[in-house]
């Protein structure tokens, strides 16, 4: 995946039709990218939260799953662009779509180059976001997921770090506790006031008292992150 000790961008494809499948590998890396391919969406679901991508792009309508399904899945887990293709026309399938984290939507039939176009422009208003965000000592790598305290890892959970990520990303603003489960936290697990609070105080402890010092509790609503050390 390196060319000139550059990586190449890379995108997973899931989709089932095999010719479609190929052509959009051989087009994409015509066009500079890395390119994988998943046949499925449990396949799909697996190689992009073990792997890195840069973009996803996703069929609707997989064999062993529908991709909006996929996408409900994702949601909490991945920060991915995930690109919808499909030959539903359907506006709530679109809406629906959006609703659950995809950023575009391709009709099909399509041309190639149309998908190119549409994947650097995605890529590259992508560009403008940071790789960390610091505060303190503490130091949050968003594309790794990890944060670090004073130099060393500090052993956030996924969840706990899909937590402290949502509350940084809105930070100034007061979230409650409802939108914080539904949000931050997977559907499958628990996800009412206690939930909440325990995950928060455990990210407090493994931030350390500066680190901590900087998500407000705002009482009878849930939690602020503020930019400026917070006031308990």
């Amino acid at each position: 995946m390196e060319v000139s000790g550059k990586r190449r961008l890379a995108v997973l494809v899931i989709e089932d039709d095999a010719s479609l499948a190929a052509g959009l590998q051989r087009g994409l890396q015509a066009a500079g990218f890395h390119v994988d391919l998943a046949a499925g969406g449990d396949e799909g679901y697996l190689r992009a939260i073990t792997q890195r991508y840069d973009l996803i792009v996703l069929d609707l309508m997989l064999p062993d799953c529908s991709g909006l399904d996929v996408l409900r899945s994702w949601k909490g887990q991945l920060t991915t662009p995930v690109i919808v293709l499909t030959a539903r026309t359907d506006l709530q399938d679109r809406l629906e779509a959006f609703r659950l984290g995809a950023v575009d939507y391709v009709p099909k039939p399509f041309w190639v180059e149309e998908l190119v176009a549409r994947i650097r422009a995605r890529l590259a208003s992508q560009t403008a976001r940071p790789r960390y965000l610091a505060w303190k000592d503490v130091r949050m790598d968003l594309e790794g997921r990890t944060v670090s305290v004073a130099g060393q890892p500090a052993p956030l959970t996924q969840h706990e770090y899909d937590l402290l990520a949502f509350l940084v990303e809105h930070q100034g603003r007061a979230i409650t506790r409802r939108q914080i489960a539904q949000e931050a936290l997977p559907p499958h697990g628990d996800r009412d006031d206690r939930t909440v609070d325990s995950h928060v105080a455990r990210i407090r402890r493994k931030l350390g008292p500066a680190g901590a010092s900087h998500i407000a509790t705002v009482w009878g609503i849930g939690y602020r992150f503020d930019p400026t050390d917070a006031a308990e």
